[in-house]
């Protein structure tokens, strides 16, 4: 894993985003070369050439993360991967062209060129991709892991393995006990007590020890011998900061108090909230302006088809509990609560409307919340804002739930990016540990990288409700 500006990145998909940005840059290259036999003498309207394949390949990389092809899943279908890779390099054609047209000094580089381009890029891609999906097995290439502990919090890890296969980025070795007698591991994957802890980390070659032990006080810790292993170079980690980098969240079940205090991150400050309340300035601004004409027809239909009020106005808890008024696009009945008790929504809800039902699928029910944004109640990127009954029921019951309100609520965030539609109570606890991970590492480019993502969601249909 890479972090950068505190956010984990797997290290194989920045290698990959890097040696794709490279293909895309030489595919403009052997582009020309098979256009005009060779780029020696190079034609004066393609002079310079580096500047072009830089945004050529910057307009693709951005549109391929849009499109989902940094994640995990099209290591799982091949089917999949063409269609990804068809619709990014298509999007990528008609953006590509429209920038030719608006900056034909700059950027054009010639149809034919730019076709070519295109084909060569698309078909290195798919290539690049397969060597990328068997290099990425090969168990050489994975982190060294060893988990002190056998008990219920190292069976988390286990499940993890189990659900990731070979998509996981270490390999553990096994588990190595501290005393207890009944293990929540598989007995095969336990090592014996009769093997000095150092001596295991060098035949085994461990690269690094996770702390997977809930009781460490009366000595039962290997303390001197974990701070040999440390001295020699190899990595010690705790549970939760395992979890954050592996999986994006912070495991409720491993946190601690003290490790939210002596530990980096939830960091706030005035210069990060004036460019944070910028960008949410300006690009609330020209949401609004694009997305107009979207919500003149969202507002029509809803209006055509059933009685009631356009927009639903609905008490929501923000930044630092303080409650506001969200707006939204309404998709159900006007009797959907009509007992007054409020009530999670469910799949296939039949209190939606037809067009309710359309858009909350195409995300346009949340088009309104640009109104918040730009007012300042919410930002365009944090946890999602819940209701003033669900918070109070929900923060007798959970451990740090209040952590996230230290933040302004968001119309999309990490949570929504990462896990389905938040339904339940069982729902919100598991959308809290990505909520806590968004609040403690926060940052212009973690926002940026869940817009890309959103983008995602919304041209795939997940979590629609």
């Amino acid at each position: 894993m890479i972090r950068f500006f505190r956010h984990y990145i797997p290290s194989g998909i920045v290698l990959l985003f890097l040696a794709e940005g490279l293909l895309i840059v030489a595919a403009l290259y052997f582009g020309i070369d098979l256009r005009f036999g060779g780029l020696h003498p190079l034609p004066k309207s393609l002079d310079p050439l580096l500047p072009r394949a830089v945004v050529f390949a910057l307009v693709m990389l951005l549109i391929m993360t849009a499109f989902g092809l940094y994640d995990w899943e099209w290591r799982l279908n091949v089917k999949s991967l063409l269609l990804r890779l068809g619709l990014s390099f298509g999007l990528g054609f008609v953006v590509m062209g429209l920038l030719f047209y608006i900056f034909p000094d700059l950027l054009f580089v010639g149809r034919g060129v730019f076709l070519l381009a295109l084909g060569l890029a698309l078909a290195g891609s798919f290539l690049l991709r397969l060597a990328f999906y068997r290099w990425t097995d090969i168990a050489a290439l994975k982190t060294r892991v060893l988990v002190l502990g056998t008990g219920s919090r190292a069976a988390k890890i286990e499940d993890m393995l189990h659900k990731r296969g070979s998509a996981a980025n270490i390999q553990v070795l096994g588990y190595h006990p501290m005393g207890g007698v009944h293990h929540f591991v598989p007995a095969e994957r336990v090592f014996g007590n009769d093997e000095p802890l150092m001596n295991l980390v060098q035949r085994l070659q461990v690269q690094e020890i996770v702390l997977a032990v809930r009781d460490r006080r009366g000595g039962g810790m290997p303390v001197p011998e974990l701070l040999e292993c440390r001295l020699r170079g190899v990595r010690v980690l705790e549970l939760s900061s395992f979890f954050e980098r592996e999986n994006g969240h912070l495991q409720l079940d491993s946190l601690n108090a003290s490790w939210m205090i002596l530990g980096d991150g939830f960091d706030q400050g005035v210069l990060r909230d004036t460019v944070k309340r910028m960008f949410d300035l300006v690009f609330s601004a020209l949401l609004l302006t694009a997305t107009a004409p979207v919500m003149l027809v969202a507002a029509f239909a809803i209006r055509l088809e059933s009685p009631g009020p356009v927009l639903y106005r609905q008490m929501r808890v923000g930044q630092y509990g303080r409650p506001f008024t969200i707006f939204k696009f309404r998709s159900m009945r006007q009797d959907a609560e009509k007992d007054g008790r409020p009530q999670w929504a469910r799949r296939n809800d039949d209190r939606t409307t037809r067009v309710g039902r359309f858009i909350r699928r195409t995300r346009i029910d949340e088009l309104p919340q640009i109104f918040n944004v730009f007012m300042g109640d919410m930002s365009f990127v944090g946890p999602r804002p819940e209701r003033p009954y669900f918070v109070s029921e929900l923060k007798k019951d959970v451990p740090y739930y209040a952590a996230r309100h230290n933040v302004k609520p968001g119309i999309t965030g990490w949570a929504q990016v990462r896990y389905s539609y938040g339904a339940s109570r069982e729902d919100a606890l598991e959308k809290l540990q990505y909520d806590l991970y968004y609040v403690k590492n926060h940052s212009l480019f973690l926002d940026l990288m869940i817009l890309l993502q959103t983008v995602q969601v919304v041209l795939w249909g997940k979590g629609a409700r």
